[in-house]
């Protein structure tokens, strides 16, 4: 039996003193109201009232159990509220998994300004190189990177594009000097991020490497490869929000500037628009609007000539 629609069944009957009252609150018939508390009481093997035909009583497990109900479908009713307002107000926790590289440069500042705009937010960010299961790893939304739209069941709402350039440091183009072309390449040191998306040929549009340059360090966080970059050990291959910071800086320059990879998109993805949750829905909401402003900013830098190294190896005085 439906336990639960009995305990109303039940609840009903005793605050309104007979069956007829409560058949006519719940809008069943008599029958149906007798028919069901006596399922209950079969179902729990206890005698809840005492029936005659003036009036009900309770028993003393009858009496017991009032109680144990009235708590239950109290919390029952708390439960639902909240689960509705939650696809109105945004609360609660929320868990979102970025790439190491972006979430420390843009999208730890967003959470904060997002804070401000929805206190009752508590956002849980996670830091990874590898886009994570978002079922399995519990995450309400995953900020990822792909060439093309992710083939997955996932929503996918595209946040923008992000290109990827070529660097070194000053001091490096000062020993080493200032590759012309990308075959020129081959003759430096490269310092590889190990990320799927920089495996395989680099596309330059008009040229390609079908073969990519000896590396001579790698490592799987673009910061720890810029620190290896400023150092002098090679040149290396950034994305725009990685690579503008140290390139306004003057820690670093652009090399090849003439030459951009082909961009690959930024996606926020989350399970379902079924009864998505507010604080999911207001995060990419304002993933949208506030995301593509910084990418665009990260890409006039790239575009800037005062940051790229100048022809015939010689560079712009600091």
């Amino acid at each position: 039996m439906d336990t639960l629609h009995g305990m109303r069944v039940f609840v009903q009957v005793v605050e309104r003193g007979s069956f007829t009252a409560a058949a006519q609150a719940l809008d069943l018939s008599t029958a149906q109201v007798s028919r069901l508390i006596a399922d209950l009481e079969q179902h729990l093997e206890a005698r809840l009232l005492q029936r005659t035909t003036r009036r009900l009583a309770l028993t003393e497990t009858g009496e017991r159990y009032l109680e144990r109900c009235r708590q239950i479908l109290g919390q029952v009713e708390e439960a639902d509220a909240e689960a509705r307002g939650a696809h109105r107000t945004p609360s609660g926790r929320l868990r979102v998994h970025t790439m190491t590289g972006l979430g420390l440069q843009h999208i730890t500042p967003l959470i904060a300004r997002y804070a401000e705009r929805y206190p009752q937010v508590v956002v849980e960010l996670t830091l990874a190189q590898r886009t994570p299961d978002l079922l399995e790893d519990g995450h309400d939304v995953t900020i990822a990177f792909a060439r093309d739209l992710p083939d997955s069941q996932l929503v996918a709402q595209r946040l923008g594009p992000v290109y990827s350039v070529l660097c070194a440091a000053p001091s490096y183009l000062a020993g080493h000097g200032v590759p012309q072309r990308p075959s020129d390449l081959q003759q430096h040191r490269y310092l590889r991020l190990t990320d799927p998306l920089y495996r395989g040929q680099w596309d330059f549009g008009d040229e390609q490497l079908d073969a990519l340059p000896a590396e001579c360090f790698q490592v799987n966080v673009a910061e720890a490869l810029v620190k290896a970059a400023q150092a002098g050990m090679g040149f290396c291959l950034l994305p725009s929000f990685v690579a503008s910071q140290p390139l306004r800086e003057g820690r670093l320059l652009r090399i090849l500037p003439q030459h951009r990879l082909r961009a690959f998109n930024i996606y926020a993805m989350y399970p379902s628009r079924r009864f998505l949750d507010a604080k999911t829905r207001t995060w990419v909401e304002f993933l949208k609007a506030e995301l593509p402003p910084l990418l665009r900013a990260d890409e006039a830098v790239l575009d800037d000539a005062q940051y790229w190294a100048t022809p015939a190896g010689l560079l712009r005085e600091r």
